[in-house]
């Protein structure tokens, strides 16, 4: 570290450690390594967002470098940062996110927004919506935040993730209220009675095909079986598509995030299985991203 950083106790200002993280992630060809320095650096020191500039002159605590030390090491190591931070922003939420779920990423926020366009009109009454593979819980319990009428059923074949997600719904506060979260395979983790109830399922499932190669710091990282499909990478969209809409009240709406080269054959597939006002939407990189559906 730089000698004028120090004070005469030997204490180091985070100002060193940022301008260390972002060299070592530089030489290492990290294309956001300022991005990564600041984000590492706020989380280690404890700063509140905004206060960035102010802290990078104040000295840092023993606790605070070993937090640091222990980042640096995992994201050099080529760990996302969003499981090195281990919490990530989703829309108005702060998640905990780790390897056992899928890290919430920026296209989905706006399968979100698809959803809650679909429910705003809803009368004055509950409104019924199931999240089916929930992973994080960064869809179901977004919805939840922002429309106070939902109930929400949120599930997952996988434990973990089941426990992730719960210990976010915790940390929702009185919203969480309104949420129930089930485990097992698609509809099969549902309330059977409430079958025909829900006004909206959303899912973001796998579907990605097994021969498909996925980008490193994903495919090393995340967690398999919420990435992989099958063969072609529409199977678990095809037990969706074809089984939604007897869990759907009449003008119910199933919604979809999808690879973009998979939502022309998920339309067609929708309008075989009944549904009407088949829908596809893009993302903000202007690639197809999401089916809307809705029962007749």
């Amino acid at each position: 570290m730089a000698q004028d950083n120090e004070n005469p106790d030997g204490a180091v200002l985070w100002r060193a450690f940022y301008d260390e993280a972002r060299a070592r992630f530089e030489a290492v060809g990290n294309e956001f390594a300022a991005i990564d320095a600041r984000r590492i650096v706020e989380e280690a020191s404890g700063a509140e967002p905004g206060e960035f500039t102010l802290m990078l002159d104040e000295f840092a605590r023993e606790r605070g470098v070993a937090h640091f030390d222990h980042m640096l090491t995992r994201r050099l190591a080529g760990e996302p940062l969003q499981y090195v931070l281990g919490r990530w922003g989703f829309r108005t939420l702060d998640l905990a996110v780790d390897a056992r779920v899928l890290i919430p990423r920026p296209e989905t926020e706006g399968v979100v927004d698809l959803a809650l366009a679909e429910i705003r009109d809803i009368g004055d009454r509950d409104i019924w919506v199931a999240d089916l593979g929930t992973g994080s819980g960064c869809i179901g319990l977004s919805i939840v935040a922002e429309n106070p009428r939902v109930q929400m059923v949120c599930t997952d074949a996988n434990d973990k993730a089941i426990a992730a997600a719960r210990a976010n719904a915790a940390g929702l506060g009185r919203p969480a209220r309104r949420i129930e979260i089930r485990q097992g395979d698609w509809f099969e983790a549902l309330p059977p009675e409430r079958k025909g109830d829900f006004d909206l399922i959303i899912s973001n499932p796998p579907y990605i095909a097994d021969d498909e190669t996925l980008p490193e710091v994903v495919a090393d990282w995340e967690p398999t079986d919420a990435l992989f499909a099958g063969p072609t990478g529409l199977e678990d969209a095809w037990v969706l598509i074809d089984g939604a809409g007897e869990w759907l009240r009449p003008a119910g709406t199933l919604v979809l995030e999808l690879g973009e080269t998979q939502l022309e054959a998920a339309a067609a597939r929708a309008r075989d299985a009944g549904f009407v006002d088949v829908s596809v939407h893009r993302d903000l990189a202007d690639k197809d991203r999401a089916l809307v559906a809705r029962r007749p």
